[in-house]
């Protein structure tokens, strides 16, 4: 599968290339030269998923944000309210919003409703982003093209749990993230690919 129009920038940041429209989601620690962006996803208010700094270098006038609701202390910009199991239009894209928790910990508590997204591209490609979460029901219930699963352990899934999830969803595409920065080794990265049936691409963040 062709996954040169994603980009990761480290942790749980990336860039997705719909045509011409640059897609963010979590953007933070954004290299030099980002391009604007059209569509900005944020999972949660941690500040390793919500930098308004980043936010503020790569929002124009016309940029769509969505958010959690508790997202709004710091996104000074009008954007979307959304809760898990929403789907919601955002500009040309069908964005879905689902709960993103932690059970053997209580970083990312459940009743929070924090998120990942599945966002169908122009293309008919659906890229999910996990969020920070454990291995849930929710999780095992999404269907996606690809996936971009957090692996890190600590906050989030490890790598075993992160390739048992990526079995469930059934993409033909696996990069691993939130793993190289604050917490997460490639030995996280790694395990999952062991785990996991399909494809994985182990990347180097783009910055």
């Amino acid at each position: 599968m062709d996954h040169r129009f994603i980009h990761w920038l480290g942790h749980a940041s990336f860039r997705l290339d719909d045509g011409e429209h640059a897609i963010y989601i979590d953007p933070w620690k954004l290299p030099p030269g980002s391009p604007p962006a059209h569509l900005i996803l944020i999972t949660h208010p941690h500040y390793d998923h919500l930098s308004t700094p980043d936010i503020d270098r790569i929002s124009t006038a016309e940029t769509i944000i969505v958010a959690t609701p508790d997202a709004s202390r710091g996104i000074s910009r009008k954007f979307l309210r959304t809760s898990p199991g929403q789907e919601i239009s955002a500009g040309s894209w069908n964005v879905g919003a689902v709960a993103a928790y932690t059970i053997a910990s209580s970083f990312h508590p459940r009743p929070k409703n924090w998120v990942g997204y599945t966002i169908r591209l122009g293309n008919g490609c659906v890229v999910f982003h996990s969020g920070d979460t454990d291995l849930t029901p929710e999780l095992e219930n999404v269907r996606a093209d690809v996936a971009l699963l957090a692996c890190g352990g600590t906050y989030t899934m490890n790598g075993a749990e992160a390739g048992a999830a990526a079995n469930h969803i059934g993409p033909k595409l696996v990069i691993p993230m939130h793993w190289g920065d604050i917490v997460g080794s490639r030995k996280d990265a790694e395990e999952l690919r062991q785990v996991f049936h399909g494809e994985t691409i182990i990347r180097a963040p783009e910055r």
